[in-house]
């Protein structure tokens, strides 16, 4: 928890509460679905919740959004950043019903009231329309933008334009060109001064 007020503050009572809870939420849920692997739940804090919150230390998502979290697994980014903006909404999508079992039952016990999930793939989603969408570690670029861009509204409505937000690792180059896209890459390393964090990265592209 520590990790995390070293680079942030501001926070209400009730969202410490609730970022202090996800340590022992996740410990306990993974003991019956893994989806967190063993050797990081230990440093949950650094790996996963911190990690999350890049996107809120480059996005300033406002009162009203509606944010979908691609292939949320058991709940990263989009639970961390439920916690860091309560007034926005987060839709939370797996095709793996159990990790959004993990989701829903961390959210229950530690008071997270802004997060829908739903049991799909985020291809199949018709009819909805999201501000951005954010994803972590889960299919190349290219598969990403398909996916998410259909879902996207187009608009600058904080300060970012709208768009899809991820967080990856390693050499993107090759994986970037092959996704015809042009996207902002920041080092996270640059944000948050960490060697967990080199070569990881945060990318923004835009629904122009």
């Amino acid at each position: 928890m520590e990790t995390i007020l070293k680079y942030f503050a501001d926070f209400s009572p009730q969202q410490i509460q609730q970022f202090q809870a996800l340590e022992g939420l996740y410990k306990e849920w993974n003991e019956k679905i893994n989806v967190v692997s063993r050797k990081d739940i230990d440093s949950i804090y650094l790996h996963h919740v911190l990690h999350s919150l890049t996107i809120a230390a480059v996005a300033d998502f406002k009162e009203g959004m509606e944010i979908i979290d691609i292939g949320c697994g058991g709940g990263f980014p989009g639970v961390p950043l439920a916690i860091f903006f309560p007034e926005v909404t987060f839709h939370l999508v797996d095709s793996i019903g159990k990790k959004l079992k993990v989701v829903e039952g961390v959210c229950e016990a530690a008071g997270i009231t802004n997060i829908t999930t739903q049991h799909t793939r985020a291809e199949d989603i018709k009819g909805r329309k999201f501000h951005f969408a954010v994803s972590r570690a889960v299919a190349p670029l290219k598969e990403l933008w398909q996916w998410a861009s259909p879902l996207i509204r187009k608009g600058h409505t904080a300060e970012l334009p709208n768009g899809l937000i991820c967080l990856k690792g390693g050499d993107l180059h090759q994986e970037i060109s092959e996704s015809l896209t042009r996207p902002k890459m920041l080092p996270i390393y640059d944000i948050f001064n960490e060697d967990y964090f080199q070569e990881k990265y945060l990318l923004h592209v835009p629904k122009l």
